[in-house]
């Protein structure tokens, strides 16, 4: 039974698509070929039926982009019609001598039914609907569409750009954000077609007056000089044929011309019109006086008493109707529960946004869109850049003003946790002191938030001065933003999920399905596959190249079952990837290494104390801690992407040591350093420091 409901669903559809196509070989059968006048009957039928549905989904259309098909349906629909009057034209002045239905029933009914045979009414008539059609609503739908398309390309960019700040600051996701730039482009190109589609049916308005022109002309010469029919009885054969004919097209053009003005001057809404229009005319205030006026006009002499008394009675009825409804609707209906004061709810105490930054009210300016939301901006950069180098999409930012705050205050937040704050001017310059400066300005001293380097909040007239002293400035937003990207790379292990490592592995499983297949859910879950991409990231190593990370995964599994095992075995696989994210291919890698008596000291410590969590003694601890301290001093400035390097059983605690004094410093093990990856030896700790730092380039031998 599924299979037959399968089977017939696939037939409609195949016919719903061959549709329109085959409408379109009919309408050129109409242009081209003699039809009989059973077709020609039933294509004004269906002409009339296609022009009331359009005007009954334009009615109930929410908003105008609901109908967004309209211009091309109109367009079809105009040619429809269009055909029907060169075949109908053909029919009239080819059978119309013999009179009566020789053009078909239906024109013959628009003829002589609604006209009652005198084709002088019939003139009048159709030249009634003409100016209804052509002047009236035509003309004022046409300007107001021209008028909605102009505005509309106008706001386009303003549009984009609230959508861009919205996702920015996290209060809508990609996908709607995405959404919301469709709607925005298919409402510019639907006013747009608008404005053109309304030329349609200005257009057929007119070719509806020349084939009438044609068909009497044409049918008056026709029956005087052919068939030899006196002068009178040709004028009233052919123009009761002609002006049925112009009738019959000139109806579902008028319903066209009303559903395209009714579709441009809607106002989106949740409503469609007949809703809208009842829940806007929904006010009782506004017929009483209707009431009142009609009840005056009803008294006075000459006037028909009874059917202005009458409508004054059925305004007066709806008055009291529409004042009495929402009284009863309030007491039928149960009261909203109102939150009180000493009501909690679940939002009050929870967090949604994963990262968020929260600014004090002196720093609203900074993302303020009439002011460029600049602060915005600078997150949306680093978030694209964060998220390219670590390998997984970092979550939205969202940022929210805390009255809570000091003014100039602001504080980033991971969750329910504070990541770091400080303080910014938002209209002055944070000038950093690097060590090259030839004298000291004026200003309000302070640290820089994010390197903790010396440094001063100055004026935007005192910029220019400031970096001729060999200061680097720089703006509040771009202050705020690099201690943002610095806390994120810091802390890349608390945003990385099950949900990234899902979207890794979907992603990787379109080129590797294989691969995928073998990993998950045998022999690691994705549980596993999230601890050991969150070690990973704990350790500054991006998930970036996924590929070669599950194979180096893949690969472990088979040989061990803890993650800190598995981990070391994977950096071991991975060691160029490592190395390649701290410095370039082509330079050589500056390394610190360890004096032969103090690596010693370290794995005899760790030996002992292998199952200790803190496995080396306070006092050694507080020695390396000392020579790391000093050997740092000697290094350049400039130089931040250093590697120690050590010994593999050494390697993961001493990193955990010395973290979060050196949060800059990697700590390798030989083993992942590639075989044809030179080095650049800075320096060597011990205890206490040995010789001078003379750096030297080995080829990974370290002496």
């Amino acid at each position: 039974m599924n299979q037959q409901f399968f089977a017939m669903d696939k037939i409609g559809s195949r016919l719903k698509s061959g549709l329109l196509p085959l409408a379109t070989l009919l309408l050129v059968i109409f242009l081209v070929l003699p039809v009989p006048t059973i077709l020609l009957d039933i294509g004004f039928i269906t002409n009339i039926m296609i022009s009331l549905a359009v005007l009954m989904v334009a009615l109930n259309a929410n908003k105008p982009l609901d109908f967004s098909s309209f211009p091309t349906v109109l367009l079809f629909a105009t040619l429809l019609r269009l055909g029907l009057n060169v075949a109908s034209t053909r029919v009239v002045l080819v059978q119309g001598h013999e009179g009566g239905d020789s053009a078909g029933q239906v024109i013959e009914a628009f003829g002589g039914l609604l006209l009652g045979g005198n084709y002088i009414v019939g003139i009048f008539v159709f030249s009634i609907l003409m100016i209804i059609n052509l002047i009236v609503i035509t003309k004022g739908a046409g300007r107001v569409s021209e008028v909605s398309a102009r505005f509309t390309l106008d706001a386009l960019p303003g549009k984009q750009m609230a959508i861009d700040a919205d996702l920015n600051a996290g209060l809508i996701a990609p996908e709607e954000a995405k959404e919301r730039r469709s709607d925005v482009a298919t409402e510019a190109d639907f006013y747009g077609s608008m404005d053109g589609a309304s030329k349609f049916v200005k257009g057929d308005a007119v070719a509806g007056i020349l084939i009438l022109a044609v068909n009497i002309i044409g049918g008056i010469v026709l029956g005087t000089v052919v068939h030899g029919l006196p002068f009178a009885e040709a004028a009233s054969n052919y123009s009761k044929l002609a002006i049925g004919d112009a009738l019959v097209a000139q109806v579902p053009a008028l319903i066209l011309s009303i559903a395209a003005a009714a579709i441009v001057t809607r106002v989106s809404s949740s409503k469609n019109l007949p809703d809208q229009i009842t829940t806007q005319f929904g006010s009782g205030a506004a017929w009483v006086p209707v009431a009142a006026i009609l009840t005056i006009l009803g008294v006075l002499p000459g006037m028909p008493h009874m059917v202005v008394l009458s409508a004054a009675a059925v305004a007066g009825g709806l008055a009291f109707y529409l004042i009495r409804k929402p009284k009863t609707e309030e007491t039928i209906a149960e009261p909203m529960p109102e939150k009180q004061p000493e009501q909690i709810d679940w939002e009050d105490v929870s967090e949604k946004a994963r990262l968020g930054i929260e600014i004090g009210y002196g720093l609203v300016s900074m993302v303020e869109d009439r002011k460029g939301a600049p602060l915005m901006k600078r997150i949306t950069g680093i978030r694209r850049q964060i998220s390219k180098e670590l390998g997984f999409v970092v979550p939205l930012v969202r940022i929210k003003d805390d009255l809570e705050l000091e003014p100039n205050s602001y504080r980033i937040m991971m969750g329910g946790m504070v990541l770091g704050e400080d303080t910014v001017w938002s209209n002055d310059f944070l000038a950093l002191d690097d060590g090259h400066v030839d004298s000291v300005i004026d200003g309000r001293p302070c640290k820089d938030p994010t390197f903790g380097m010396d440094a001063i909040w100055i004026s935007a007239d005192k910029k220019s001065q400031a970096i001729a002293e060999g200061y680097t400035v720089v703006d509040a937003p771009t202050v705020i933003a690099t201690h943002l990207n610095e806390l994120v790379r810091r802390n890349a292990a608390q945003l990385f999920s099950m949900d990234e490592a899902q979207k890794l592995l979907d992603l990787l499983k379109e080129t590797s399905p294989q691969l995928v297949d073998s990993l998950t859910p045998q022999p690691l879950s994705l549980f596993a596959i999230t601890a050991i991409c969150r070690e990973l990231l704990t350790e500054k190593v991006p998930v970036k190249d996924f590929q070669k990370i599950c194979l180096a995964m893949l690969e472990a599994s088979n040989t061990h079952s803890e993650t800190e095992h598995m981990v070391d075995a994977i950096r071991q696989n991975i060691g160029s990837l490592i190395v390649q994210t701290m410095v370039p291919v082509n330079l050589p890698l500056p390394v610190v290494t360890l004096d032969a008596e103090l690596e010693s000291l370290l794995v005899k410590a760790l030996k002992v104390g292998e199952d200790a969590n803190y496995p080396i003694e306070p006092q050694l601890a507080q020695k390396i801690m000392e020579a790391m301290d000093n050997a740092s001093r000697t290094l350049p400035m400039e130089t931040r992407n250093i590697a120690l390097i050590t010994s593999p059983i050494v390697r993961r605690p001493l990193g955990a040591l010395l973290k979060h004094r050196f949060p800059d410093l990697a700590v390798l093990s030989y083993q992942e350093l590639p075989d044809d990856k030179s080095i650049e030896v800075l320096t060597k700790i011990g205890v206490p420091q040995s010789r001078p730092n003379t750096p030297q380039v080995e080829n990974n031998q370290i002496s």
